[in-house]
């Protein structure tokens, strides 16, 4: 009878110990689904932001920085036509990357806004160079926010990444020379910080 007793409690244990493992590779596996389709879901949108690039001349990239003359592009305008940086020389200018998903973006917009309708006759350009959208996104977004600074097309990536942009929004302040003078990753920014960034360099 003891033994009977024993080998029903022996069995008792094991069928425990053989349940507890089941639970414990269910869990497992549950955590590996989840960091499975964490990777799909973030590996592509991690592998575009911090991507090399390609920009056609080595030194450009390197010169996106304080201090270095702003790397020159043509983009096409929403509103037709193109805009060169080089056009604007003489200006101040304000380069913001945006998109119209990024929620940042559209919180800095008004700001963005109001300081070139504040200091545009003092020599101010704000260009908002929109990052990889179709026209239809941008014009929808752009008329929505009734925004009256020029914006210009990046649809192809290349002046992102002749800035080298990892981030939305990313700003580059130029000043009359051409000459990168800031750089504000990130955002959104106020417009006290907009205004107070380039208000010395405004200066006669």
């Amino acid at each position: 009878m003891g033994q009977l007793e024993h080998s029903a409690g022996a069995a008792s244990g094991a069928h425990q110990d053989m349940v507890t493992a089941a639970q414990v590779s269910e869990r497992t596996r549950f955590v590996l689904r989840w960091v499975i389709l964490v990777v799909v879901l973030v590996g592509p949108w991690w592998a575009w932001v911090t991507r090399p690039g390609s920009a056609p001349d080595p030194g450009a990239a390197s010169a996106a920085r304080v201090g270095a003359v702003a790397p020159a592009f043509v983009a096409n305008r929403l509103t037709g036509g193109q805009v060169a940086l080089g056009d604007l020389k003489g200006k101040v200018v304000v380069l913001n990357f945006w998109a119209a998903w990024c929620p940042p973006c559209r919180a800095e917009m008004p700001a963005l806004n109001k300081a070139q309708q504040n200091l545009g006759d003092k020599g101010l350009v704000v260009l908002g160079i929109n990052q990889m959208e179709d026209r239809q996104t941008v014009g929808t977004f752009t008329q929505a926010l009734g925004l009256s600074f020029s914006i210009g097309l990046d649809q192809s990536g290349s002046i992102s990444r002749q800035y080298r942009v990892q981030a939305l929004p990313t700003t580059y302040i130029i000043d009359r020379t051409g000459v990168i003078r800031d750089v504000v990753f990130g955002g959104p920014m106020s417009q006290a910080l907009v205004e107070s960034t380039v208000s010395p360099l405004l200066q006669p």
